[in-house]
């Protein structure tokens, strides 16, 4: 074999032992670093000389980002998202390290002031953290049916609340709710300690106004994988609700309702009496 033909074999040999190297030895994809060294900033914009309840997170680490900022989530590197409460908000920041590890920091905001429009309801429901909610035993009734757009409050049939445990058991005396600010969390806590956890949005465009030109219904409150206290449908087969009309709902009290569907005004509907506890 001549000098040339000795050569090539040599290369094809040296370009198989190459290539049968495992990935993990020719690629490095490096380390990752620690929460100390995050550099991440949460800057509420002031005006007026105030700091307001919009503001912009800034990631200028070399990690995919998530931002929870109580009521929502975002995965921006850079973004801008509204707060609704005043007083001190506790961001939470993870990061992904390329490596697959990830590392959280909690970024404090300082909130002097609403100047931003968001519904007054979320500081109602959870006082900037958590409220517990209960039946209004001070009311005639906390839980039955009336009319669509007519009543504002159990009206035709009605239970007081030693009565609940006979249509939702464990969800009358005893029972309570508590709404949280971060993850716009709901939690049902039965009267035996069980709890079930969800999460709730309000939209407050969704008015229902009478011929007279009287709201009726203020907004909406909608939750997602747990019902309020006693949350069903008795002519429905006891189907849960998970969409309420929010009637009243101020730092003391909340009334919700519910239509049967296809209900006109005057049709039935299905009310929820609570309280602040």
């Amino acid at each position: 074999m001549n000098r040339i033909g000795i050569y090539i074999i040599a290369l094809i040999s040296s370009m198989v032992f190459v290539s049968c190297q495992p990935i993990e030895d020719r690629l490095d994809i490096g380390g990752g670093i620690t929460a100390d060294e995050l550099d991440i900033t949460a800057t509420p914009l002031v005006i007026n000389g105030k700091k307001t309840n919009k503001v912009v997170l800034d990631n200028k680490s070399p990690v995919l980002s998530s931002w929870d900022y109580g009521i929502g989530v975002t995965r921006k590197k850079t973004d801008t998202v509204l707060l609704v409460v005043t007083g001190q908000n506790d961001i939470v920041f993870t990061g992904k390290n390329p490596d697959g590890t990830e590392i959280s920091k909690v970024v404090p905001v300082q909130v002097d002031e609403l100047y931003f429009e968001v519904p007054l309801e979320w500081g109602y429901l959870t006082d900037g953290g958590e409220k517990n909610w209960v039946w209004d035993t001070d009311q005639p009734a906390v839980w039955g049916n009336g009319g669509y757009m007519a009543s504002t409050a159990p009206a035709w049939w009605t239970l007081k609340e030693p009565e609940i445990d006979g249509q939702a058991t464990g969800e009358g005396v005893g029972a309570k709710m508590v709404f949280s600010l971060r993850g716009a969390k709901l939690s049902k806590v039965k009267s035996n300690g069980q709890t079930e956890t969800g999460s709730f949005v309000f939209d407050m465009t969704k008015k229902i106004t009478l011929e007279d030109g009287t709201v009726w219904a203020k907004g909406k409150l909608t939750t997602k994988g747990v019902t309020v206290l006693c949350g069903k449908s008795p002519n429905e087969e006891g189907k849960p609700v998970y969409e309420y009309d929010i009637l009243i709902l101020n730092n003391e009290r909340m009334v919700l309702s519910y239509p049967e569907p296809g209900v006109g005004a005057w049709g039935t509907a299905w009310f929820w009496v609570f309280k602040a506890e």
